[in-house]
C-alpha cells in the first residue's frame, strides 16, 4: 500500500494523517502466552459466530482485492463458516456492511478481527467505534474487537518465510512469490548516483 493511501478523511470526514503508532511510557512488557491450537473451545458455537477481518482500505482496488481474496481464502478453509472482508475506511464493503452481513448469514456474536500489524489509533479507537456503530443496528447481537497481530510468534516463521523465498528467487532459484508474481519488483538493485560537474 502506497503512503498516499494512509492519507484521507475519517467517516467524520476529517482530514488525517496515516495511523501513528500507540504510545504508553510504561515498560514493554512482553506476556509469554502460547495461542490456542485448534478450536478455541467446545462451548462457542462457530456456527452463529461472524468473523470480519478488516484492514485500512486504499484507494486502489488492487490492494482492497488482496484482502478479499484471502478473507475467501480464511472461509474455504472450512473451520470459520461466516467471514467478510471489510475496510476501515475509503472503500467498501465497510465494517458495517459486513457487520450486515455476517448477522443475515446467523452470526449472534461478531469477532472484529484488525488485519494489522501494530496497535494504534484504528485499533484503539476508530474500529471500536465502527463496530459499535454496525452493531447498533442490530440489537441483541455482541461484539469484540481482537488484537492486532502484533508479536503473535507464528509472525516470525512469517517473515522468515517472506526472506527466504526471497532470497531464493533474486539467487534465480524460486520464481516470484505469489504477491510480486508478474509485477517484477523481486530483483536486486542499486541506487541511481547522479554524476557531479
Amino acid at each position: 500500500m502506497s503512503h498516499d493511501d494512509h492519507h484521507g478523511h475519517d467517516h467524520h470526514g476529517h482530514h488525517h494523517h496515516h495511523d501513528e503508532p500507540f504510545h504508553d511510557d510504561s515498560p514493554a512488557e512482553v506476556p509469554d502466552h502460547t495461542p490456542l491450537a485448534g478450536l478455541p473451545t467446545e462451548s462457542v458455537d462457530l456456527g452463529t459466530t461472524g468473523m470480519v477481518i478488516v484492514d485500512h482500505g486504499s484507494r486502489r482496488s488492487a490492494s482492497n482485492a488482496m484482502l478479499e481474496v484471502f478473507v475467501e481464502k480464511l472461509e474455504s478453509a472450512g473451520r470459520y463458516p461466516i467471514v467478510e472482508a471489510a475496510h476501515m475506511e475509503l472503500a467498501e464493503p465497510s465494517i458495517a456492511t459486513a457487520f450486515d452481513k455476517c448477522v443475515q448469514r446467523g452470526a449472534t456474536q461478531v469477532l472484529i478481527c484488525p488485519y494489522f500489524l501494530l496497535p494504534g489509533k484504528h485499533w484503539s479507537q476508530d474500529i471500536p467505534a465502527l463496530a459499535q456503530e454496525a452493531a447498533g443496528k442490530h440489537p441483541g447481537v455482541s461484539f469484540v474487537v481482537t488484537a492486532p497481530i502484533v508479536l503473535h510468534p507464528m509472525m516470525q516463521d512469517v517473515i522468515t518465510s517472506r526472506i527466504d523465498h526471497c532470497l531464493a528467487h533474486i539467487a534465480g532459484d524460486a520464481a516470484e512469490c505469489e504477491s510480486c508474481a508478474g509485477t517484477g519488483r523481486c530483483a536486486l538493485k542499486t541506487a541511481e548516483v547522479e554524476a557531479t560537474a
